[in-house]
């Protein structure tokens, strides 16, 4: 089902906006909610999990408001938080991929008695030199409206070389024009929030059960990251994944027995 949009009003730099999601919403038991990547969708970044998940959770996928105005990262978690609790789950488990993990470590910070558990996928905490670079690359392809050369560089950073090369050369186009299509609206300001994150101060207060997914042949987000995370959180689980940055395409059954066994495991 769908919730209407969640509306939060917060304060974003010297203005108050409002703050757009909106939210689908499937099955029913212990809440999950979902923080998908940016210039990314729940579909594209959790659609096979979402189907497993739903099963015995009630999954709350809130997408990203699609405007190009300046986003906030604490409003942003707020919101997502809110999209929750509009759907009768007061408490969840924070699945977060990418730009996403920024987001569920703020979230959890913020509202400590709404989060039970993380689970953070090719994570960061604040963008090192190679990742602003590449976000800058997408941020100009999207202000010419080229989204073809943008989905030429997803493409290249997305995933593992040994996966691209794996693919046959005449598949390239169509998967170009498939990624092209696919550019949600709000991208150029989800690409630009990921240079400005940072949940560095953030990771000491994380006290609950912790899942940490690290692609190591990611070539987009440093697999470094992923290991400070692991390292900075108290009791953090760490997994490595032989996958590229879209682990849930190139390792999509382990991605999904990690975060099953997770969630067994602590009961959530």
């Amino acid at each position: 089902m769908s919730i209407p949009s969640v509306v939060v009003m917060t304060t974003n730099a010297s203005t108050r906006l409002p703050l757009q999601l909106t939210t689908e919403v499937s099955g029913s038991g212990p809440g999950i909610l979902l923080a998908h990547g940016a210039a990314g969708s729940v579909q594209d970044n959790f659609g096979p999990l979402t189907s497993l998940l739903n099963r015995d959770h009630m999954v709350v996928a809130p997408s990203y408001p699609a405007t190009d105005d300046s986003l906030d990262l604490d409003a942003l978690a707020d919101a997502l938080v809110e999209s929750a609790l509009r759907a009768g789950v007061e408490q969840f488990t924070l699945i977060g991929f990418s730009l996403g993990s920024t987001v569920a470590v703020r979230a959890a910070a913020r509202h400590p008695g709404r989060v039970r558990g993380l689970v953070l996928a090719a994570g960061f905490v604040t963008a090192d030199n190679r990742l602003r670079l590449a976000m800058q690359l997408w941020q100009n392809a999207f202000e010419r409206g080229d989204h073809e050369t943008f989905a030429r560089l997803a493409l290249t950073f997305g995933f593992s070389a040994g996966f691209l090369n794996s693919l046959p050369a005449g598949m390239l186009p169509g998967l170009v024009g498939q990624v092209a299509a696919g550019v949600p609206a709000g991208a150029r300001a989800q690409a630009r929030l990921v240079t400005e994150v940072d949940t560095t101060g953030d990771l000491a207060a994380i006290t609950v059960p912790t899942l940490v997914v690290n692609p190591v042949s990611d070539l987009l987000v440093d697999p470094a990251g992923s290991r400070f995370l692991a390292q900075s959180i108290a009791g953090a689980q760490y997994a490595e994944v032989a996958a590229g940055h879209v682990l849930m395409a190139e390792q999509t059954e382990e991605w999904h027995r990690l975060v099953a066994e997770f969630l067994t495991r602590h009961a959530l």
